[in-house]
């Protein structure tokens, strides 16, 4: 069923995160409903909101280092292509910041 992709450890673990947030998201929404609230970007939004908009852009960030690692091994010399866990970090980083700031 799932042969189409390449299921890694660092994929796998992705996938984890996002399971396990939409449960702590639900279960933080039940006990305590949400409200809209100005952050810096540029709409009112809900933690649910805001939540999306994150996992858009960490599903994007890890996509762009998909894409560029290749391109990364040209530009620094690198023996093999960077490790796909420094995409992992960064986008749960900005999903963070999103949540937070947003």
């Amino acid at each position: 069923m799932f042969e189409w992709m390449a299921w890694t450890l660092p994929v796998a673990v992705f996938f984890t995160c996002i399971a396990l947030m939409l449960v702590v998201m639900t279960v933080w929404e039940i006990k305590s409903p949400t409200t809209l609230r100005r952050g810096w970007l540029p709409i009112a939004t809900t933690r649910g909101d805001r939540l999306f908009i994150g996992l858009m852009a960490a599903a994007w960030v890890n996509l762009g280092f998909v894409a560029f690692s290749e391109k990364a091994m040209a530009w620094f010399n690198l023996s093999e292509e960077p490790s796909i866990w420094i995409a992992l970090v960064a986008s749960m980083l900005l999903l963070a910041l999103i949540m937070r700031k947003g």
